[in-house]
C-alpha cells in the first residue's frame, strides 16, 4: 500500500534549510548520538509512538520538536514525521542511526549546490554489530534514499521493509550514514523472529516448503560467508552469516505450519 505526500503548507522555502525527520520508541540510550550529529541541522522533528523510558523528554532537552503519533506501521510513521517537517530538505534517519562527519559536510554542500531536477540523494550505510564496523557480507554499502526536497518524496511498503521513493532524479553522496544496527545477539534474534512472522503471514505453501528452506538456508550462508567475504568480519562476520541463515529457514518453516494449521481449520 502506497501512502499519500503529504504538504506541508508552512513549508519554509528558504534555499538549504534542513529538517530531520525520526521516528522512535525507547531509544533513549541511542537517540542521543543522532541528534549531536544532527544539531546542525534547522530543525529535528522527532515523532514518538509511546516511549516510557525518557525519549521524549531527551529529545526536547535537545532541542528537537517532538511529536506523539499512535505507530502506525513503518512507511505511515515515516509519511507522518515527514508532514511535519518545514524545511526546503529533509533528512530521514532511524533513531539507531548518526551521521559521520564526512556525510555532514557532504550534506550541507548538496542541498546548497543541487540543480532544480535533483529532487533527492542517496548515501551508503555502515553498520556496527557487535563491537565491529561489518564492510562485508552484503551489509556494506547497503545504499539507502534518505535526503529528499521536501514534497518529492514518499515512504511506501509494508512489512518488512519500507523504502523513500522520490520523484524525479536521485544524486548520490558517498559517506555513509553510520548505524548501530542491533543491541546483542537477543536483538537480531527477535527481529528475525518478528520478520519471519510477517513473511509466513503473506505466503502460502505445501509442506515441500521446508526442505526448499534448507537448500536456502545453506545457499545463504554461503552467500554471506564466503562470496560476500564475510569471513573478513571476524566472528561478527560468522554470526551474521548464521543467523542470515536461520531467517531464510525460519521463514520458509513458519510457512509451512501456517499451511498446516490451516489445513486443519479446513477440515
Amino acid at each position: 500500500m502506497n501512502h499519500p505526500v503529504l504538504s506541508n503548507p508552512r513549508i519554509d522555502k528558504t534555499p538549504g534549510r534542513l529538517s530531520v525527520a525520526v521516528i522512535a520508541k525507547n531509544e533513549a540510550d541511542r537517540i542521543p548520538m543522532l541528534l549531536k550529529s544532527a544539531a546542525f541541522a534547522d530543525e529535528i522533528v522527532v515523532v514518538d509512538s509511546g516511549s516510557d523510558d525518557g525519549t521524549p523528554e531527551i529529545c526536547s532537552r535537545m532541542g528537537a520538536h517532538v511529536v506523539f503519533h499512535e505507530w502506525a506501521g513503518y512507511a505511515a510513521q515515516k509519511q507522518f514525521a515527514m508532514s511535519l517537517a518545514r524545511s526546503e530538505w529533509i533528512l530521514n534517519l532511524d533513531a539507531d542511526e548518526w551521521l559521520s562527519g564526512p556525510l555532514t559536510d557532504e550534506i550541507k554542500t548538496a542541498i546548497q549546490t543541487a540543480s532544480p531536477d535533483i529532487r533527492g540523494f542517496s548515501m551508503p550505510r555502515l553498520s556496527r554489530y557487535l563491537g565491529r564496523w561489518i564492510r562485508h557480507g552484503g551489509w556494506y554499502p547497503d545504499r539507502k534514499v534518505r535526503l529528499v526536497r521536501n514534497g518529492s518524496g514518499q515512504w511506501a511498503g509494508e512489512g518488512l521493509h519500507e523504502r523513500l521513493a522520490v520523484k524525479g532524479h536521485v544524486g548520490r553522496l558517498n559517506a555513509p550514514i553510520l548505524h548501530d544496527v542491533y543491541r546483542n545477539i537477543s536483538e537480531q534474534i527477535d527481529t528475525i523472529n518478528q520478520f519471519s512472522d510477517v513473511y509466513a503471514r503473506q505466503q502460502t505453501a505445501e509442506g515441500w516448503f521446508v526442505a526448499i528452506g534448507c537448500l536456502h538456508a545453506i545457499g545463504k550462508f554461503l552467500e554471506c560467508y564466503a562470496y560476500k567475504l564475510g569471513f573478513l568480519d571476524g566472528i561478527p562476520g560468522l554470526v551474521i552469516a548464521m543467523n542470515s541463515a536461520w531467517y531464510v529457514f525460519l521463514k520458509h518453516a513458519k510457512v509451512w505450519e501456517r499451511s498446516k494449521i490451516q489445513k486443519t481449520a479446513d477440515r
